[in-house]
């Protein structure tokens, strides 16, 4: 794993990079962290991505100020699907289509917050999007449209914040014609993926850790990014 800068319209922003092991060019994945910023979780799941085959980045979207702070621009980006944060995202995207052993195709993963990032980045070029439980977003679902990407999205069942979120987008990516894969686990919560701070206190408001949806999650994730990824395609886009 190394620590990298990404130059962006806005300055300099460090992230995570993971190379797979062998010889590539490898497609590859941005990474895109919760609202509790870049953390241990985040890096693991790089790791993850890169050992089935992907270059992985995941940008650090709170590199310019406090959390509290960067939180709510990140939030105003995504609630507005444009801004600062969204340039960092493409910036990332960019940096692996430049690299000599991408294979250009490139996908999207983001949790929580950065399901949100995942979700929307769908119409901005990439070639797969998989969201875990974003933010309530699904009064934009209907915004989701032509040049949208194959979508893998993953909801939990006890999750507060997304109560029929999975359904409805399934729904929309349907009625769309959208390739997607979209599953609500019936015994996980949000943050089921990523283990978001205070767990034991976390569990009783429909947050926490489930590993069981968890696996299964990237197990469906690795098979559509497969499906959508595994085609080079001519330099990068």
């Amino acid at each position: 794993m190394a620590d990298i800068d990404i130059e962006t319209p806005s300055g300099s922003i460090d992230a995570v990079l993971e190379i797979p092991s062998g010889e590539g060019p490898w497609p590859g994945v941005v990474v895109i962290h919760d609202a509790f910023g870049l953390r241990e979780p985040h890096r693991e799941i790089v790791r993850q991505i890169a050992d089935h085959g992907y270059l992985a980045v995941a940008p650090n979207l709170f590199a310019r100020g406090g959390m509290i702070r960067c939180m709510r621009a990140v939030m105003n980006d995504l609630m507005t699907y444009e801004g600062q944060a969204f340039e960092d995202v493409a910036a990332a995207r960019e940096l692996l289509s430049r690299r000599s052993d991408c294979t250009g195709a490139i996908g999207i993963a983001g949790i929580c917050l950065g399901g949100g990032f995942a979700l929307v980045a769908s119409t901005k070029g990439f070639g797969a999007s998989a969201p875990f439980y974003p933010p309530p977003m699904q009064r934009k679902y209907a915004e989701i449209g032509d040049g949208t990407c194959p979508i893998v999205a993953s909801f939990g069942q006890r999750d507060p914040f997304n109560r029929g979120s999975g359904k409805k987008l399934d729904e929309v990516l349907a009625h769309k014609g959208i390739p997607h894969d979209v599953k609500t686990y019936p015994n996980a919560g949000h943050s089921f993926a990523d283990r978001a701070p205070l767990q034991a206190v976390s569990r009783i408001a429909g947050f926490g850790e489930n590993k069981e949806a968890t696996a299964d999650a990237w197990r469906r994730v690795f098979t559509f990014f497969g499906h959508h990824l595994q085609q080079p395609i001519d330099g990068p886009t």
